[in-house]
């Protein structure tokens, strides 16, 4: 069979990308299919599976975010993507998981793997996704929304403003459904304290509504923190989520066809499964299965499924938790294209699963084909 397997981009999570894009054609060679990869940063120019150099290195930090996009659509529409069978979406973050890339290879009628458009654009958008899963009786830490700056900007840039504060216009917009209120260009230390307060008090969790593999997040542990950690969420995004922070366990569920494979706990030394934490070999433990009891795991797998349901999610999803002392779970976000790098969550829990990794990918592959 002919994959293409998209993979690289220019998200901040392009180092990511293309480990997974290397270790995904890796394993479908092996099953004997016929794999170009092609990364949309570039344009349209495939390099052979056989051929591809060796796995790159996944820096401590993210790369800078370039708000290019212009290759993605000659990628989708050259000759290597037009005669697939099958495109592997391996792009993390920005247009390939945004529902952006999903878009262009619906319009060029190509099969994909993962969730569709719609779906993908949910999940992207943090904000939307915890309403949905408050919709569907899955319970995700409460929050507000911040309007920053231009994704891509300098720290501090507004929308309208030179650097120098986080937004040109600030709102907060409610963790429920409603419309923003205007805003001073700052928070006042009186909007700062009734966030808190709303809240639960520090810390808080700040973060870019749309981006993933915690670019961009800070737990901020004072009032005197908080402008700065918006200002650096800000460079990622044009909305900052402010939420609660859930003291406790990182638990993960990988969805696979609408199933929940085994529990994954993530332990980091630091203590926050940050960038680093998740990218560098020995800076996190993992257990697989989770030791939880019965019906606690059991909990998780089937809120991890609604939340799967509830975005409209299709072939493979990973949900991540927080789950706090009293075994109440909280569910962060789903991510639509998780990464499937020698460290990344989804082979793991298929392995504890009975699955090997060029099992899974070709279990992928027929989903998208189905």
């Amino acid at each position: 069979m002919k994959i293409v397997v998209l993979y690289g981009g220019t998200s901040t999570e392009r180092d990511v990308s293309l480990v997974t894009g290397r270790a995904v054609a890796g394993a479908l060679t092996e099953l004997g299919h016929d794999v170009l990869l092609v990364d949309p940063a570039v344009g349209d120019s495939p390099t052979g599976a056989r051929e591809a150099i060796a796995a790159a290195a996944i820096g401590g930090k993210p790369p800078e975010p370039t708000g290019e996009t212009g290759n993605a659509l000659r990628a989708v529409a050259g000759a290597a993507v037009s005669g697939a069978d099958v495109v592997f979406v391996a792009l993390h973050g920005g247009t390939g998981e945004d529902g952006t890339v999903q878009g262009l290879l619906e319009l060029a009628g190509k099969r994909y793997t993962g969730s569709g458009v719609l779906s993908c654009a949910i999940a992207m958008d943090k904000r939307a996704s915890k309403l949905m899963f408050r919709e569907a009786g899955v319970p995700t830490p409460d929050w507000r929304v911040v309007a920053g700056g231009s994704p891509g900007s300098p720290a501090g840039a507004g929308r309208s403003e030179p650097a120098g504060g986080f937004s040109a216009r600030s709102c907060i917009v409610p963790g429920a459904p409603s419309f923003p209120v205007d805003l001073p260009r700052d928070l006042s230390p009186e909007q700062a304290a009734s966030i808190a307060a709303e809240l639960g008090g520090y810390p808080l969790i700040v973060k870019p509504n749309d981006q993933g593999s915690t670019v961009g997040l800070t737990v901020v542990q004072s009032e005197a923190d908080l402008p700065e950690a918006i200002a650096l969420a800000a460079r990622y995004s044009r909305h900052v989520l402010v939420e609660t922070f859930i003291p406790g366990r990182e638990l993960t569920v990988a969805v696979l066809d609408g199933e929940p494979l085994p529990v994954v706990e993530i332990e980091p030394h630091s203590g926050l499964y940050d960038y680093e934490s998740k990218y560098t070999s020995g800076r996190s433990d993992y257990t697989c299965p989770a030791k939880l009891p019965d019906d606690v795991a059991a909990d998780l797998s089937e809120l991890a499924v609604r939340a799967y349901a509830a975005l409209g999610c299709a072939g493979y999803a990973r949900v991540d938790f927080r789950l706090d002392d009293g075994h109440e779970p909280s569910c962060l976000e789903v991510n639509t294209v998780p990464g499937m790098t020698a460290t990344s969550l989804v082979p793991m829990a298929a392995a504890a699963a009975g699955m090997t990794f060029p099992e899974l990918t070709d279990r992928i592959i027929a989903l998208a084909l189905r």
